[in-house]
């Protein structure tokens, strides 16, 4: 009989450690190039307009738009929906609006067809993120095979026909062990070398904001954390000039939360941690949009809970906001208006969709003149 002493291996200890130290290692950063440089600020000429609509429902329960303008100026929508959020039968949903309104949706993504298309197991799907990038239409989103939400990876999908086929999935590696725990919420900065920038998170032990950067044939370059004192998540991004972009994220700590501030110099290569904004955060999503002025616009919630939608806009490059309008409210509560999405149109009308009670998703498309009257 073997003693103890014999029968004992160190390679399973080596290989832990080896395991260990490469979830914690990470190689040099490339070189960060210049943000796509943003178009000059001129004044918007659209008068004083608003309009809103529900889109066509999906499933008894709907979550999480996504906004993007095709290549012929119609604007399409995804978002999930299903019996409920995580249940197996959820799937992305896909919805043009055209002259005669908003297409029937239609699903583009699902467990069974992202299970196909990765040889992986899956047990749900979620987020999704729409980018029109020239006759692409790129499709990121997230899914989960063990777990919670903390168990997710991001999936990415392409279409050069307007949405109407989609390539097979395919997963991004995000990390070098499990490759768990990266969600994607709110679109890509376009980058000066054709590249992308991609707000994500992460949320497994630790809750924090991550930047993606994206070579122009998708793969990833590099990673970086967003550091905060408090737990947050979901950036939303915009570039500022070439080299500064400004991220806002969702304050997932203990209340009362505010709109969490993290900033860069250097083109996504680092991330400082700014003071939050004194605009409050009941740890839900936000959105944020570079205006035709210049002006910035944020999208969120109210103090309390989701009961309404709520829109800020901010003149100095988001130093400061003054509250302009509420799209939706329900003063009574027992009602959910959040996870919104912007998108500036070429036209120069803005476009807002966000959950809707959480049996739909409503679009909402004024202008900034409907904006300045309510502060006015």
């Amino acid at each position: 009989m073997m003693s103890p002493s014999a029968r004992f291996s160190p390679l399973p200890l080596l290989l832990f450690a080896l395991a260990l130290a490469a979830a914690f290692w990470r190689a040099p950063s490339p070189p960060a190039p210049a943000f796509e440089k943003p178009a000059s600020a001129i004044p918007s000429n659209l008068p004083v307009q608003f309009a809103a609509e529900r889109l066509p429902n999906a499933g008894e329960s709907a979550h999480a738009a996504t906004l993007a303008q095709l290549p012929d100026g119609r604007i399409a929508a995804a978002w999930f929906a299903g019996s409920r959020e995580g249940a197996e039968d959820v799937a992305v949903w896909f919805s043009v609006q055209g002259r005669d309104g908003w297409s029937r949706p239609r699903p583009i993504a699902s467990r069974e067809t992202t299970a196909g298309g990765t040889f992986a197991y899956l047990r749900k799907v979620g987020n999704p993120v729409l980018h029109a990038e020239g006759s692409w239409l790129h499709l990121w989103y997230v899914s989960v095979a063990v777990g919670g939400w903390a168990g997710s990876s991001i999936n990415h999908s392409v279409s050069t026909d307007g949405g109407t086929t989609w390539s097979k999935p395919t997963k991004l590696q995000t990390s070098p062990v499990a490759n768990i725990s990266t969600l994607v919420r709110t679109p890509p900065v376009p980058l000066a070398d054709g590249g992308l920038g991609l707000p994500v998170y992460h949320e497994f032990i630790a809750k924090h904001g991550e930047w993606l950067r994206l070579a122009p044939t998708s793969q990833i370059v590099d990673k970086v954390r967003m550091t905060h004192d408090v737990r947050s998540l979901q950036p939303a991004v915009v570039a500022l000039d070439e080299q500064r972009a400004l991220a806002l994220l969702r304050d997932a700590g203990p209340g009362p939360g505010r709109v969490q501030v993290s900033t860069t110099d250097n083109g996504g290569l680092t991330w400082q941690t700014g003071a939050a904004l004194p605009i409050p955060n009941p740890n839900s999503s936000v959105a944020l949009l570079r205006l035709r002025s210049g002006r910035l616009l944020l999208a969120g919630n109210p103090p309390n809970g989701r009961e309404a939608m709520l829109l800020w806009i901010s003149a100095d490059e988001g130093k400061t906001w003054q509250a302009t309008r509420s799209i939706e409210s329900a003063p009574d509560g027992g009602a959910e208006f959040s996870y919104p999405a912007l998108l500036l149109g070429r036209d120069g009308r803005i476009h807002l969709a966000y959950t809707w009670r959480r049996q739909g998703i409503k679009h909402a498309a004024f202008s900034e003149a409907w904006l300045d009257e309510a502060t006015q």
